[in-house]
């Protein structure tokens, strides 16, 4: 029995020593940030500020509480600002150009606007397979080729889409995928381009 406790109480001070010594390597990673970054143009210092989400997320490594992730999710829910008349599906010609596009909020860009006077892009195909003839694309993200094929066309998926565009923690806490409404980066007709993208039967997504 000794030697079992020894090794319980041997196991939680190795874990106690490990997770204090990680907590020290983040806190010299943040001050090597706030050190080595310098605020240009649109690119300010608050960019390395951590707001609640990010950081219980890179705390508990992706796997909050349940408990408090469904209370977080809940919130980020509330936060989404949903076109005010009600529809949803823009142009998936234009939202096909987001997609593609990958350039804005650099230092040299202006806010909602690239350098070259483009609006900001979305880059969906460094993480996603969208359009059927796209050769290169990322798979971070699961793959969106027929979403609306298999997903269906109504209005509760158009909203969900929307939804999950403009904040994606909002349905998975701990999402990679950036919150596009969220920080400002896409305006309501672009993310409104991406829904149309993903579920306008003429998309070329859905045949």
């Amino acid at each position: 029995m000794k030697i079992i406790q020894a090794t319980i109480f041997g196991a939680a001070a190795l874990a106690i020593a490990y997770t204090a010594q990680a907590q020290d390597y983040r806190a010299q990673a943040i001050s090597m940030m706030k050190r080595d970054f310098h605020a240009k143009g649109i690119a300010g210092m608050d960019r390395l500020d951590e707001d609640t989400v990010q950081k219980i997320c890179n705390l508990s490594h992706n796997n909050p509480p349940k408990g408090l992730a469904e209370r977080l999710q809940q919130d980020q829910l509330e936060d989404i600002k949903y076109p005010a008349d009600g529809k949803f599906l823009g142009d998936w010609k234009s939202g096909e150009k987001i997609a593609q596009r990958g350039r804005g909020m650099t230092w040299k860009d202006k806010d909602g606007k690239t350098s070259r006077g483009e609006p900001n892009g979305g880059s969906c195909y460094n993480c996603h397979q969208i359009g059927p003839d796209t050769t290169s694309f990322g798979s971070i993200g699961n793959s969106l080729l027929h979403f609306g094929k298999i997903r269906g066309y109504g209005a509760d998926m158009q909203k969900y889409v929307y939804g999950k565009i403009y904040n994606a923690k909002a349905f998975n806490l701990c999402s990679a995928m950036p919150r596009f409404g969220h920080s400002d980066t896409l305006s309501e007709e672009q993310i409104k381009d991406l829904v149309a993208l993903l579920l306008d039967p003429n998309s070329p997504v859905n045949k």
